[in-house]
Parts: C-alpha cells; sequence; structure tokens
C-alpha cells in the first residue's frame, strides 16, 4: 500500500498554508521529530503528503521533476480562486480531450501541482 509523499520543505508554515488552503489538504498530524526536524501529515484516506522542515539543510529545489496532481470540480473556478490568492500560474489550461483538462503552478518551494477536471 501507497503510504505517502515527502516534499523536504524550506519553510514549513509556509507549506501548509498552500497545501491546506490552496489544494484543500487537511493537517492530519504534525509534530517535532527532533531539535532540528518537524513534520506535517496532510491529506484525507490512504495517501497522505508528508511536509518535512529540517533547519539543518539548505534549501533544495524539486523542479519540474515530479508533479502532485488534484482533483477540482472546475479548472475556471480553481483559476479565479488561484488569481485572489495571488498564485499564478504556470501554465495555461491544456483539454487533451473533451473529457480531461488539466494546469499546473508551483507550490512555496517549486513542486509543480497539478489541478484536473473529469468531465
Amino acid at each position: 500500500m501507497f503510504c505517502w509523499t515527502t516534499i523536504h520543505v524550506s519553510n514549513l508554515e509556509e507549506s501548509i498554508r498552500f497545501y491546506r488552503d490552496i489544494v484543500g489538504l487537511k493537517v492530519t498530524t504534525r509534530y517535532q521529530a527532533n531539535e532540528q526536524i518537524e513534520i506535517a501529515f496532510l491529506g484525507e484516506g490512504e495517501t497522505l503528503l508528508e511536509l518535512l522542515y529540517d533547519a539543518s539543510a539548505g534549501k533544495s529545489h524539486v523542479g519540474d521533476s515530479i508533479s502532485l496532481g488534484f482533483k477540482t470540480d472546475s479548472l475556471e473556478k480553481k483559476i479565479k480562486f488561484l488569481a485572489e490568492h495571488h498564485i499564478p500560474l504556470q501554465s495555461n489550461p491544456v483539454w487533451p480531450n473533451e473529457h480531461l483538462g488539466f494546469f499546473y503552478v508551483y507550490d512555496p518551494d517549486g513542486v509543480r501541482v497539478q489541478f484536473v477536471e473529469n468531465r
């Protein structure tokens, strides 16, 4: 069973706000692992997102090598919501067929986040 995906973040508060307030994931667990490391798990169900902040680590950049996909009811409404929160689109919406559309934004650490609408 797939349990979680870990993202090393440079600012835990900023990343939690993005994934909670923008993506819509609930914080399920948050704890201090040791003096340097704080961890937060977000999501519902079997697979979670783990945000890991290590005060001793430098800033890492995942870049475009991965993306996290999240379903939305309406790309149009999500784009308006993102604009209200000053989050720029990293791609225009693409509709490869009449049933599926998507676009990308970046999280605070440069991870590509994809919003997908299924019709």
